[in-house]
């Protein structure tokens, strides 16, 4: 079955002088317009093609790449406005559409939103829509092993809050950053790696920037020795020392570079000191 704004593998069956035509089975033959057609292309070839519809509604194929598929959430550009809605620049020829229906607030050119892309039941057309809590899904007992402490996991960063920033993980679940596991820049839109801290009752999921655990603490703590090693034996960080300037030196939170510091003086290799630490 023809998978609508997916990717679909289909063999070649016919050359024309404005491109090829495909197997979409029930759907009869899709084109590949000439402008993606390759000298590698021949007839009875499965290729993978993205299937989308053109400017008169029917399916076409494109072996372009566009940043989101119908399924997932991304963070779009708002090309151009009409009297219907919105089109957001998605990577294709053809922008995706976002009717006013679908909005939260009037979509205007040049700005960027978090959309999610579906298939609309009543007129099978793609479509954006900005009202992304509807398609957010609550992990169930399957997916808990998937996201256990310390796991790392996709981020598209969604919209900040009091707290932090709201999150889409693995373009499924909802997350968290608070503001104290936050030490670089973040906004709206960024696709970022970070890690799960825990799944609540409620099913969201509180992340950290950086790894938990033993083995990061471990891993850190040989980096910084290695600092100490090529600098005269000394750090002038402390217990005291700003979250910010950690993380300007280091890319670790402040409570992962305590941790390593600990570590390191639990094998007696540093004393502690109000002026930073020194290599014994």
């Amino acid at each position: 079955m023809l998978r609508l704004g997916d990717y679909n593998t289909l063999r070649i069956v016919k050359s024309v002088d404005f491109g090829l035509y495909l197997d979409g089975g029930e759907e009869g033959e899709i084109l590949l317009p000439q402008r993606y057609v390759t000298n590698n292309m021949h007839i009875d070839d499965e290729i993978e093609v993205f299937i989308y519809l053109d400017q008169e509604e029917r399916p076409v194929a494109t072996t372009e790449h566009p940043i989101a598929k119908v399924g997932e959430f991304a963070c779009l550009e708002v090309a151009w406005v009409n009297q219907f809605g919105a089109f957001l620049k998605w990577g294709l020829m053809k922008d995706l559409f976002c009717p006013f229906r679908e909005q939260k607030k009037r979509m205007e050119q040049g700005q960027h939103h978090i959309i999610y892309i579906k298939v609309d039941e009543d007129s099978y057309r793609l479509m954006a829509t900005a009202k992304v809590e509807k398609y957010i899904q609550t992990p169930d007992l399957a997916d808990l092993p998937d996201l256990g402490h310390g796991t790392a996991v996709d981020l598209l960063v969604w919209q900040k809050t009091d707290l932090g920033f709201k999150c889409i993980v693995n373009n499924r679940f909802q997350g968290q950053i608070y503001d104290n596991q936050i030490f670089q820049p973040l906004h709206s839109g960024d696709r970022i790696t970070a890690y799960v801290d825990h799944v609540r009752q409620d099913g969201k999921i509180d992340l950290t920037l950086q790894p938990t655990g033993r083995q990061h603490t471990l891993d850190f703590a040989e980096v910084l020795l290695r600092y100490l090693y090529e600098n005269d034996g000394f750090c002038n960080l402390g217990d005291k020392s700003p979250a910010e300037l950690i993380y300007d030196r280091f890319q670790v939170s402040k409570k992962a570079y305590k941790k390593a510091v600990g570590d390191l003086y639990r094998r007696r290799l540093i004393t502690i000191s109000d002026e930073g630490i020194k290599l014994i």
